[in-house]
């Protein structure tokens, strides 16, 4: 779907559907106003008749009101406040797609621009707009027989004033670089884990290696990690058939000699948790346990989409965890690229097993700081359900800039202490140290675990385990978090 920003007045622009908003108590906006002047008030007489209440996300559609070139007027409600939150925006927003969706229109103009949205600017608020929008398009149908009919709508145009229109032009374009690496994201993760394995993970970054001739990818085998020492790596992946990767995926944007950004994405593309094994109700969303992975990947395209000016490494730690007479075993005592020693109390923490080595890894990029992103713990869903990714690490200026990132892409993070009392929880009479820590505080405990392998550099730890996907019903799927708040990091330090 093509966006198109313009700065035209709404009542001369010819269109299938022009989208304007009303509040509760039949209050216009502006756009309405002078919608309902020319057509000699049919719109407040709708209203009048209380057709629309104006709650939020309420929609009614008009037909062929006299003296517009409109050939439909979709009034959608905007509540009773002066101001809408980031929520109930994107409400409004949906509802309208939703029904644009079922026109036979190919074309729309949303004259929304007035509405105003708490600490959102005219860029901020256009960017919300555009990214729900076209993140709102996505259909995973790859292995539907029937598929879904294509759609009418082809273009939407957003209506702004001269003013304006050159930061709307800005949200627009990394608005749709945003979705399009959320699309990429939500594509790996919803994929079947018969076929997406260690090795399909490596053939799409090799894709994206020729597609980007600015990136630079290279894939490390089992016998590479062993070389290297990655212990810890291995001992997750000896238990399947699906041979382990390390894939390193090198972006030069910025100046040779600045520093790069490292993103560490968790890519176990199906999780049975090993000898520990799982329950089976549900066993089938463990394909999601790549999701971070599948992060990356994400915010790795539409930074290339974009071409920020800046370095960034991306290295994606892929392995199957599975049961059989190969699998590791809890009790087991293996040795990690960094020299330390780990007793595993319980294969089902294996994502911190790759994660660790993977980590020292990062070391020889001398970056200039460090993000891991993994579905890591049952107990950050626990903690902080399915809406905000938990976060920890090492340096409160980098946890700020997360944060910060997150309220402004509206793709939230909560920050978990990370104090020296949690490490005891991981003492091992017989390695130094143990994978779990017990049931308290497991998410922190992770995070201690973690932080052990990340001290040569800045370095932060999101927990997605209850956002990157939705379970269970007919929505469940991958959600492309958190590429938003990902690449709004980015963005901020490329200063774009």
């Amino acid at each position: 779907m093509e966006l198109v920003v313009k700065s035209t007045s709404p009542e001369t622009l010819k269109t299938a559907t022009l989208v304007v908003a009303v509040g509760e108590g039949r209050t216009l906006s502006d756009a309405a106003k002078s919608l309902d002047t020319l057509s000699g008030g049919a719109i407040s007489a709708v209203l009048k008749r209380g057709d629309l209440a104006g709650k939020v996300g309420q929609s009614l559609l008009l037909h062929s009101l006299p003296n517009l070139k409109a050939e439909r007027v979709l009034l959608v409600g905007v509540g009773k406040d002066e101001e809408l939150g980031d929520r109930p925006f994107r409400k409004v927003i949906s509802a309208v797609l939703s029904v644009l969706k079922g026109l036979g229109g190919s074309d729309a103009a949303l004259a929304l621009d007035q509405l105003k949205v708490k600490n959102r600017n005219a860029y901020g608020k256009a960017r919300l707009l555009a990214e729900t929008l076209v993140d709102g398009e996505y259909v995973f149908d790859r292995f539907k027989s029937q598929k879904a009919d294509p759609r009418a709508l082809k273009k939407i145009t957003l209506l702004t004033d001269k003013a304006n229109q050159a930061d709307v032009e800005r949200a627009v374009s990394h608005a749709q670089a945003i979705a399009n690496g959320m699309a990429f994201t939500r594509d790996l993760g919803n994929m079947p884990p018969n076929l997406c394995h260690p090795s399909y993970l490596a053939e799409q970054a090799k894709d994206l290696g020729k597609e980007y001739k600015s990136l630079k990818v290279e894939i490390h085998d089992e016998k590479k990690l062993k070389e290297l020492g990655m212990g810890a790596f291995l001992a997750v992946g000896q238990g399947s058939e699906q041979p382990p990767r390390l894939i390193v995926m090198n972006y030069q944007g910025g100046k040779k000699s600045e520093q790069p950004y490292v993103l560490v994405g968790k890519g176990i593309t199906f999780d049975t948790g090993g000898i520990s094994l799982k329950q089976a109700p549900g066993m089938d969303e463990m394909k999601f346990d790549m999701c971070g992975a599948a992060s990356v990947f994400g915010t790795l395209r539409a930074v290339l989409e974009l071409k920020l000016p800046i370095n960034l490494v991306c290295l994606l730690a892929c392995a199957e965890n599975m049961p059989s007479g190969r699998a590791t075993r809890p009790g087991d005592i293996v040795s990690t690229m960094s020299g330390q020693t780990v007793e595993i109390l319980n294969t089902d923490a294996e994502g911190r097993l790759v994660l660790c080595d993977t980590l020292t890894y990062a070391e020889r990029f001398k970056p200039k700081a460090v993000i891991d992103i993994a579905t890591l713990t049952g107990a950050c869903v626990v903690a902080l359900g399915g809406h905000t990714s938990g976060l920890m690490g090492n340096n409160d200026a980098l946890i700020g800039q997360l944060l910060d990132a997150g309220k402004a892409a509206d793709d939230r993070a909560w920050q978990l202490p990370l104090f020296d009392e949690y490490q005891e929880q991981l003492d091992s009479p017989f390695a130094d140290i143990a994978n779990i820590g017990g049931p308290k505080g497991g998410t922190i405990t992770a995070g201690c675990f973690l932080s052990r392998f990340a001290k040569a550099y800045e370095w932060a730890h999101l927990d997605i385990a209850g956002t990157a996907w939705l379970s269970g019903g007919k929505d469940k799927g991958a959600t492309g978090r958190p590429v938003p708040l990902l690449t709004q990091y980015l963005l901020d330090r490329a200063g774009a």
